[in-house]
């Protein structure tokens, strides 16, 4: 789209040829900028509510600074998952009030602060072994605009660590649960509490856990009703996820 069809777009809006909404329709479909190796999409915001989400993972630090500097052009807040420290150091070369969240992996720029809820989402996780995915969770939650309530380490080998955190847990709008191992984690919660449980396998775990595959199939046969399920590991799913439940009006 040009910028005499956007000043056109303008003009019979102001002049009430067009309604907002039917502006608001055009505008949906564009534009993007066309790097070669990625088309980024600068109106996702538009079209879903949230800005396009990097995952950094599987692209070198040039192509992430790349990406990055054509996002930063526009006024969207940018988030880049799976990133290591080398495609920070990358970033920060053309955006130096990049943030970065190491434990979680994600990168941070943030132009316009979200407007938040006042509800709130809580990240439980059943061991310590767990908390970078649920760092990466609770990070991409609050980065989205959501208050987040931590409660790690509270699996069921010693599930009194958990049961005196349901009040923190019951007040929240919506509930991630990480775990590896069996993953039983998640239907116990789903069992105590009236809101919707988002559960994360993970990768955390001995041989037969097979690489989170255990806790991924033991999640989703899960007897406790309201447990959906992301992919393992997939901590940004959950976040994101989350937020738009949270987010709900």
């Amino acid at each position: 789209m040009t910028g005499k069809e956007i000043e056109k777009l303008l003009t019979d809006v102001r002049d009430g040829l067009k309604s907002i909404p039917e502006a608001l329709e055009v505008l949906k479909s564009f534009p993007y900028t066309d790097l070669g190796f990625a088309r980024i999409d600068h109106h996702r915001e538009i079209r879903t509510g949230y800005p396009e989400i990097v995952y950094c993972a599987g692209k070198s630090s040039g192509q992430v600074k790349e990406i990055f500097r054509a996002m930063s052009e526009k006024e969207n807040n940018i988030i880049g998952t799976r990133a290591d420290p080398d495609k920070y150091e990358a970033v920060r070369e053309i955006c130096p009030d990049a943030h970065y969240y190491e434990e979680a992996g994600i990168i941070s720029i943030q132009k316009k602060k979200p407007e938040m809820p006042e509800t709130c989402i809580a990240v439980i996780t059943a061991g310590t072994s767990d908390i970078p995915v649920a760092e990466e969770a609770a990070v991409t939650a609050e980065l989205l605009g959501n208050r987040v309530i931590r409660i790690y380490d509270a699996g069921v080998a010693g599930i009194h660590r958990l049961v005196d955190k349901l009040p923190e847990i019951r007040s929240c709008k919506v509930i991630i649960v990480i775990a590896g191992m069996e993953g039983a984690l998640a239907s116990v919660v789903g069992g105590l509490v009236d809101k919707p449980v988002i559960a994360v396998p993970t990768s955390v775990g001995y041989g037969a856990s097979f690489g989170g595959i255990s806790a991924l199939l033991a999640m989703l046969t899960s007897c406790s009703a309201g447990v959906t399920v992301v992919n393992i590991d997939n901590g940004f799913g959950a976040g994101f996820s989350a937020s738009m439940i949270n987010r709900m009006k």
